[in-house]
C-alpha cells in the first residue's frame, strides 16, 4: 500500500498509550488498530484534524505516501 500511516511513530515520540489516544480522540481502540495497521479504507478530516491536535504534528507527519516499484 502506498500510504504509510505512522501513529505509532508519533504515539512513541509523545511517550502516549494507543489506549489514551483512542479515549482522547473519542473512539475505539480496535478502530484506531485498523487505522494504525494501514487498514483503513479512509480517514475523515476530523479525526485527522484531531490527531493532529492531539500529538502535536502536522498531517504529514501522519501520513506519509511511498511509490510502489
Amino acid at each position: 500500500m502506498p500510504i504509510i500511516v505512522n501513529v505509532d511513530v508519533m504515539l512513541a515520540r509523545r511517550k502516549m498509550q494507543s489506549k489514551e489516544l483512542a479515549e482522547r480522540l473519542g473512539i475505539t481502540p480496535a478502530n484506531l488498530s485498523i487505522l494504525k495497521t494501514g487498514k483503513a479504507k479512509g480517514i475523515r478530516f476530523d479525526t485527522l484534524e484531531a490527531l493532529c491536535q492531539i500529538l502535536d504534528c502536522q498531517p504529514g507527519d501522519i501520513l506519509e505516501y511511498v511509490a510502489e516499484p
